[in-house]
């Protein structure tokens, strides 16, 4: 299922009026983006859709672990279709247009992929393709991608085994995916079912993130499809 395709502005003045606002400056090298989000992520939590299947709308704020992956992304311009796992705002579908990918923009929660358009729009002039994907039940169309991209997925037990088994899906032959990740608790759990499924870790980097009192080690993770 595709995002309904509102007009730039009428998208952004309906966001507007749904949510209260915040517009944040995120500075990645020489690289700015005006990032447009909900003020407060605690007040789109819903007993409703968490009694439903747990959902909490973790979209809605900016991790560090996306603002590392998007610098991973520009400093290496490419040209071909990437696929971004859980896009959140829209930082790292941004960084990776700018870097020159054709994105493919997902998510579980239909306002993540509105905020990302409406946040393509202001930085790039231009939207990336969005569509709703639940990872437990893969899009039997989705298709594959020359990179598969995702930051800071695997803070609950069963992602783990869910974006190897995604990754796997979608990574084309010859490809690649970055996960960066803080070092959740079920990162090894990923790592294992990644080596289940084929998938090998070809290189690992550390990087470090600090903003005010938040301090994390971030580290990115290139996983491809191993030797036959």
């Amino acid at each position: 299922m595709t995002a309904a395709r509102e007009r730039p502005a009428a998208l952004a003045a309906a966001l507007a009026r749904r949510f209260v606002t915040a517009l944040d400056r995120v500075e990645i090298g020489d690289a700015q983006f005006d990032l447009l989000r909900p003020r407060n992520a605690e007040d789109l939590i819903s007993e409703d859709d968490f009694a439903i299947d747990e959902r909490m709308p973790y979209w809605a704020d900016l991790w560090p672990s996306s603002v590392i992956l998007a610098g991973r992304l520009l400093e290496e311009p490419r040209a071909g279709a990437l696929l971004e796992l859980g896009c959140g705002l829209g930082l790292v579908t941004m960084a990776a247009m700018r870097a020159g990918w054709r994105v493919l923009a997902t998510d579980y929660y239909a306002d993540a992929l509105r905020f990302t358009r409406a946040n393509a729009w202001r930085n790039e002039r231009r939207e990336p393709a969005t569509r709703l994907v639940d990872w437990r039940a893969l899009p039997p169309d989705l298709g594959t991608f020359e990179r598969v991209v995702a930051s800071d997925v695997l803070y609950e037990r069963p992602y783990a085994a869910l974006i190897a088994a995604v990754l796997a899906r979608t990574i084309a032959p010859g490809g690649q995916a970055l996960v960066a990740d803080p070092g959740r608790a079920v990162t090894p759990e990923f790592l294992v079912a990644c080596e289940a499924r084929g998938l090998e870790v070809a290189t690992r980097e550390t990087r470090p993130f600090r903003a005010g009192k938040i301090a994390q080690r971030i580290t990115i993770f290139q996983l491809q499809q191993g030797a036959k």
